[in-house]
């Protein structure tokens, strides 16, 4: 079995010729199968020269007729032009084409405009279906290694959404870039449409849609005092800030995660890029939050997929708050049993009543480490767990964790980005403000929110010193 390839000009009279004699084979001969195709006038020389370059054939003219197996591969076999098929036709099929020169030039005009118009239905298809654009900044930092694949396996955005993912770094890195590039490449995730390195700070977050902020400055203060770290937060933001409202789209989403300083990054983005929307800018406290639950679910002997609803107040990267008042446990061996939905609360659950009150105290240094040592799996699913919420939604009735821009909700001062319990519905979050906060709560979230309110105006501070013109 073969098929028989026509190509050439739209607009060429001698190919329109021999595309309708090829039409007349295949309607009434059972075994003649026919492909065409049209090429623009301005490509059609250099499409005809890469064709020909590819398969060893010489020909020149408008058009170029081949066969081509259809059960075997290699090149395939040259016919010619149209006086080689009208030959052709004539000899197997006794078949000849009577077309006037006038009948060829007004169906050449024909097929110039149809085809015109095909492109133009490709162009605005395409357009309809441009992936979704991700910029990742310090992407030589082991958590993006680890969120590239849950990004690109379609769970986050949905299995019908291709995206582009874009990685920007110093010129250090660039080796690094490229063979995370490579990698991610071979893997061939079918929605992954490109991955690409960045070192030219300039050009980044070009038409952006999610920006995820992973640059860390390692803390040694016994080096430099904690001010001078925070200066260095506030320069990257100043930096990157300015770039995103020039280059990124007006609804870009932006994650502040790391390592270090996850809220003062997010505030201070906020600052610097004042036409960015600030309900567009979260921080990411999941990790905190799994690291809690695991916790709790050793000390209960259950499945940590049971315990639900443990907020995480403050500073995620600093001084924070493990509230336990609203958890509650599901699936929990118990002698009260009911359906999958059936939950109990958490602090009922748990009678040693000591080790909540300092066991879990002191066990939150042992969760700070444990978030801070982790190698990036935890903190990529964490970032691509909100991402998937923020854009689909977060498990109705369940309460989750994000630092986001404090309006005053729960007496906490505003301005500043401050982890507290949201629900995220139709691309936008809300804080979970009908959540009860009993007395002491309430003292821990001031002075958490003081501390941030703190580090806000050091940085400030910091930026001011270095460009008093600018403050001005």
């Amino acid at each position: 079995a073969a098929v028989a390839m026509f190509a050439g000009k739209a607009n060429c009279p001698y190919y329109a010729k021999a595309e309708l004699l090829a039409d007349y084979l295949q309607t009434n001969l059972p075994n003649f199968r026919v492909h065409k195709i049209t090429q623009h006038p301005d490509k059609w020389e250099q499409w005809l020269h890469d064709i020909c370059e590819t398969n060893g054939w010489k020909h020149s003219q408008s058009p170029i007729i081949w066969r081509e197996l259809l059960d075997r591969g290699g090149k395939g076999q040259l016919l010619g032009g149209l006086n080689d098929f009208l030959e052709y036709a004539q000899k197997y099929y006794g078949i000849t084409s009577m077309m006037l020169s006038e009948e060829m030039l007004a169906i050449a005009e024909e097929n110039l405009r149809a085809h015109l118009e095909i492109v133009k239905e490709d162009e605005e298809i395409k357009s309809l279906i441009n992936p979704m654009q991700i910029w990742i900044t310090s992407a030589s930092a082991p958590i993006c290694y680890h969120l590239i694949p849950l990004l690109a396996n379609g769970e986050v955005f949905g299995m019908t959404t291709e995206i582009s993912i874009h990685l920007l770094d110093t010129e250090q890195f660039k080796e690094m870039l490229h063979g995370i590039v490579m990698e991610a490449e071979d893997m061939a995730f079918p929605l992954l449409r490109s991955i690409s390195e960045h070192t030219k700070t300039d050009q980044a977050f070009i038409d952006a849609d999610v920006i995820i902020v992973l640059d860390d400055v390692l803390l040694n203060l016994e080096v430099q005092s904690l001010e001078n770290y925070i200066r260095e937060v506030s320069e990257i933001c100043q930096v990157y800030a300015p770039l995103i409202e020039k280059n990124a789209k007006s609804e870009v989403k932006i994650i502040s995660s790391g390592k270090t300083f996850a809220n003062l990054k997010a505030t201070m983005l906020r600052m610097y890029g004042p036409s960015i929307r600030p309900e567009n800018i979260i921080a990411i406290s999941t990790s905190w939050e799994s690291a809690a639950k695991a916790m709790l679910a050793r000390k209960l002997n259950m499945n940590t997929a049971g315990v639900k609803d443990v907020i995480v107040w403050g500073n995620i990267t600093g001084s924070n708050c493990i509230d336990l008042s609203h958890a509650k446990l599901y699936g929990y061996e118990c002698a009260i049993r009911g359906p999958p939905n059936f939950q109990r609360p958490l602090l009922n659950m748990i009678y040693d009543s000591e080790w909540i009150h300092s066991e879990l105290v002191s066990a939150q240094s042992t969760l700070g480490s444990r978030v801070s040592r982790c190698k990036g799996m935890l903190p990529a699913h964490a970032i691509a767990t909100v991402l998937r919420y923020w854009y689909h939604g977060s498990p109705s009735e369940e309460i989750i964790s994000v630092g986001i821009l404090s309006e005053g909700q729960f007496c906490i001062p505003e301005g500043i980005i401050f982890s507290m319990p949201v629900r995220l519905q139709n691309g936008n979050w809300e804080a979970m403000t009908e959540l009860e906060i009993n007395e002491t709560t309430q003292k821990v979230l001031w002075r958490l929110g003081h501390e941030l309110v703190q580090e806000k105006l050091v940085a400030l501070k910091e930026i001011n010193e270095m460009h008093p013109y600018e403050a001005e």
